[in-house]
C-alpha cells in the first residue's frame, strides 16, 4: 500500500475554500432559487457535505457513482455508472459537485449524459483539478484548488478506498 509523503492541502485551507465556493455559486443564482447538488461518489460526499453545510440558498441533493480507476492510481478512461441518480433533474438548476478532474474523462460523460435529462442548467464543481492530466476538455465553474500531477488521496479521495478519512488532502507515493 502507498505511504502519504506529505500534506499538499490541510483542512483548514479546504474550509475557507469551501466558504468562498459556496458564496461564489450563490452569487450567479438569483435569491430564493433552488439549487441541486449532484455528488459524485464516493469522492465526493465530503466535499458536497460541507458545501451544503456552507450555502445558505435552497439546496437538494443527490448521488450518481461512477468508476474510472479501480484500484489503480490512473484513470483507466473507461467510465461505468455504478448508481444512477434517484430523482429528476429536469428543468433544475443542477451542479455536479467531484472531488478532482483529472482527465476530464469522467466528467465529459457525466456533462453528457445528464444534459440528455433537460436540466435547465448544468455545471461542475470541483474540489481539485489537475490541468496536465487533461485528455478532455471539460468546463469547471467552481474550482477548489488546482494541483500538480501526483496522486492524492484524504478529504473523500482514496487509493482502494482507504485515506478517505484524513481532513486534509496528501500526497502518496508508490512503496
Amino acid at each position: 500500500m502507498p505511504s502519504m509523503s506529505k500534506i499538499l492541502i490541510t483542512d483548514q485551507q479546504i474550509r475557507e475554500r469551501i466558504g468562498t465556493l459556496a458564496a461564489e455559486i450563490e452569487r450567479d443564482y438569483p435569491q430564493g432559487s433552488e439549487i441541486h447538488l449532484v455528488a459524485v461518489l464516493k469522492g465526493g460526499f465530503m466535499f458536497m457535505a460541507d458545501l451544503v453545510r456552507a450555502m445558505s440558498t435552497g439546496v437538494t441533493t443527490d448521488f450518481i457513482a461512477v468508476s474510472s480507476y479501480g484500484k489503480a492510481t490512473s484513470s483507466s478512461g473507461q467510465v461505468m455508472v455504478l448508481k444512477d441518480l434517484e430523482s429528476s433533474i429536469e428543468n433544475r438548476d443542477v451542479i455536479i459537485v467531484e472531488d478532482i478532474v483529472d482527465t476530464g474523462l469522467t466528467i465529459a460523460h457525466l456533462l453528457d449524459l445528464l444534459r440528455t435529462r433537460k436540466p435547465a442548467s448544468l455545471k461542475v464543481c470541483a474540489l481539485l483539478h489537475k490541468p496536465s492530466r487533461t485528455r478532455v476538455e471539460v468546463p469547471v465553474h467552481y474550482l477548489g484548488f488546482t494541483i500538480e500531477d501526483k496522486f492524492v488521496v484524504g478529504y473523500g479521495l482514496d487509493w482502494a478506498e482507504r485515506y478517505r478519512n484524513v481532513p486534509f488532502i496528501g500526497v502518496v507515493e508508490a512503496a
